[in-house]
């Protein structure tokens, strides 16, 4: 069942679909499991709501079945909506390369396949900018090649609801494949 356009965010209770408020940005990240990387954006000061979905494959609408099955391109993914005076895109981006592993393509821990990579999909050429020097700057500070995409955010596709949010729910699993280098990214 997928959410409706009246769904509110688990968390902060906002709405899950656009129009957003005025100010408020999108980012989009691929990082392995979306369960966990949903977790590690939603609660942050400033972040408006979190969306975990499917982005960059071939098919319109997939299914979790569809993605997990290889057979679509799609990466998981969770959208994070903003407000950037509370909390910037920079913020936001060293979340990214310091809680999962960059550098192992279509895979993150036991999590294997193309839905599992890494990849910042930006909205903006400032965005873009951004996450390549923080993909350099995280690079150096490891001193191992990254495998991260960065190319412009494609087309959204909001997953099943069970999956919304999924680790701050009663009985979810709390399981997390992410794995962190445990290297910061130098600010």
């Amino acid at each position: 069942e997928m959410p409706t356009p009246d769904s509110k965010h688990f968390i902060t209770g906002n709405q899950m679909f656009p129009p957003w408020p005025a100010g408020m940005e999108e980012a989009m990240f691929g990082m392995g499991c979306f369960w966990c990387s949903e977790n590690l954006f939603m609660k942050l000061p400033g972040v408006f709501s979190t969306q975990v979905g499917y982005a960059g494959g071939t098919a319109p609408n997939p299914t979790y079945r569809q993605v997990c099955s290889g057979a679509t391109g799609h990466n998981e993914v969770v959208r994070v909506v903003f407000d950037p005076s509370k909390v910037s895109y920079l913020e936001l981006l060293k979340v990214f390369w310091e809680t999962h592993d960059p550098t192992q393509k279509n895979r993150q821990g036991n999590d294997m396949g193309t839905q599992y990579r890494s990849g910042v999909y930006y909205y903006s050429d400032e965005q873009r900018k951004t996450a390549e020097e923080t993909k350099e700057r995280y690079a150096t500070a490891i001193g191992r090649p990254i495998v991260t995409e960065i190319v412009p955010a494609p087309e959204f596709y909001i997953a099943e609801d069970y999956h919304q949010q999924y680790d701050a729910k009663p009985n979810s699993r709390q399981y997390c494949g992410l794995r962190p280098l445990g290297v910061k990214l130098p600010m």
